[in-house]
C-alpha cells in the first residue's frame, strides 16, 4: 500500500529542516582536518575467476587517517581514462565479495566501490572497521555518537565517501572529469552527500536515498534504520533537541541545497523505510540539474536493475561514450 503523500500533495511537498548557520564551517573543517594526511592509495591485484574482467583490492586514508577498504573494477583491455561510476553500499552491507556488482565493469565504467566502515554483517560482507564508536547508543549505526555532530557516526562515513572521490583522482586509468556517484538507500545518501561536498563528480544517482528529511522521517516511518533514532530517544528523551540538531549536519536536504552535479533520484510511493516524501524533501531542495523517476508501485528496491539500466544510459550519454 501507499505509505506516505502520493500526487500533487508530494509534489508541492517541503521539507522543514532547518539549515544550520554553520554547516558550511563544519564540513569544511571536517574535510580540511582528513587532507592533512595524504589519501594514500593503494591497489592490489585479486585473484579471481572472471575474464572480461579484473579486480583490485582499494585502500586508502579516510576519517582520522583509518584504512578504508574498496574495489575497483574494470573491462579487461579498456583503452585510455575510463568514465568511472563510486558507488556506495546501502544499510547494513559492506563491499561485498571480489565477484559481485559486475554491472557498471560490464557496462564499460571502472566501478570504484567503497566499503563501509562498521557494517557488513547484516547482508553483504565488510571489511572496514569503525574504531571510533563510544557512548550510549541503540543497536545500529544510526544514534552512534548523536548527542554530539564532532563524534557522530556519519562524519566519519561521509568523510570517507569524499576521500574515496579524492582517491579516485589519484588511479590510473581513471577519468578524473567523468566521475559519477550512485547508492542506493543508505548509498544514495552518501552519494547526495559526498556530490554536495567535492567538485569531483559530475553527476549524482541517488536511488530511493536514506539519511534525508530527518524531521519528517522519524516521525512517518517505523521501519528501521529511521526507527533507530526514535526509540532512543524514547529512552534518551532528554537528548531530542541535541539529537535533532545533530541530524540537521547530516541531512541530505542540506546537503542538496549546496549541490550542483547532474542528478538522478528515483522514489517508490510503497517505500515503507524510505517515505517517498522525505526523498522529495531532498530533491525538491536539490539546487542542481535534477529529475525524479517515482516507481508507483514498489518498495525501498525502487527501479532495481531497471534503475541501472537507465543511469547506465543516461551517464554514457553525459560522458560521451
Amino acid at each position: 500500500m501507499y505509505t506516505d503523500l502520493t500526487g500533487r500533495q508530494l509534489e508541492e511537498y517541503r521539507s522543514s529542516q532547518v539549515d544550520p548557520p554553520d554547516f558550511d564551517e563544519f564540513w569544511g573543517r571536517t574535510l580540511s582536518e582528513a587532507r592533512e594526511l595524504p589519501v594514500k592509495v593503494e591497489l592490489s591485484d585479486v585473484d579471481s575467476p572472471l575474464r572480461a574482467l579484473t579486480v583490485q583490492d582499494v585502500r586508502f586514508n579516510g576519517f582520522g587517517g583509518e584504512r578504508i577498504a574498496g574495489w575497483l573494477r574494470r573491462p579487461v583491455g579498456a583503452r585510455g581514462p575510463l568514465p568511472t561510476v563510486v558507488q556506495y553500499i546501502g544499510y547494513g552491507g559492506g563491499r561485498g565479495l571480489a565477484t559481485e556488482s559486475l554491472f557498471w565493469a560490464a557496462c564499460g565504467f571502472a566501478h570504484l566501490q567503497m566499503d563501509t566502515r562498521g557494517q557488513g554483517g547484516a547482508w553483504s560482507v565488510g571489511a572496514t572497521p569503525d574504531r571510533s564508536q563510544s557512548g550510549p547508543r541503540f543497536p545500529g549505526m544510526m544514534t552512534a555518537g548523536i548527542e554530539d555532530r564532532e563524534q557522530y557516526y556519519y562524519r566519519r562515513l561521509i568523510t570517507d565517501a569524499v576521500r574515496l572521490l579524492d582517491a579516485a583522482g589519484e588511479i590510473d586509468g581513471i577519468d578524473p572529469a567523468r566521475i559519477a556517484c550512485y547508492g542506493s538507500s543508505q548509498g544514495g545518501g552518501l552519494a547526495l552527500a559526498a556530490s554536495s561536498l567535492s567538485d569531483v563528480p559530475k553527476a549524482a544517482l541517488c536511488c530511493v536515498p536514506f539519511l534525508c528529511d530527518f524531521p519528517r522521517a522519524i516521525g512517518i516511518t517505523d521501519e528501521n534504520p529511521y526507527r533507530e533514532i526514535s526509540k532512543f530517544l524514547a529512552v534518551q528523551r532528554e537528548l531530542a533537541p541535541i539529537a535533532l540538531s545533530t541530524l540537521s549536519y547530516f541531512d541530505g536536504v542540506n546537503f542538496a541545497r549546496r549541490a550542483r552535479a547532474r542528478a538522478w533520484f528515483t522514489a517508490a510511493l510503497m517505500d515503507p523505510i524510505c517515505p517517498p516524501s522525505t526523498v522529495f524533501g531532498a530533491y525538491q531542495a536539490y539546487a542542481g540539474p535534477k529529475e525524479i523517476t517515482v516507481w508507483e508501485y514498489n518498495g525501498h528496491e525502487g527501479g532495481a536493475s531497471l534503475d541501472e539500466a537507465r543511469f547506465a544510459v543516461a551517464l554514457h550519454e553525459l560522458f560521451g561514450e
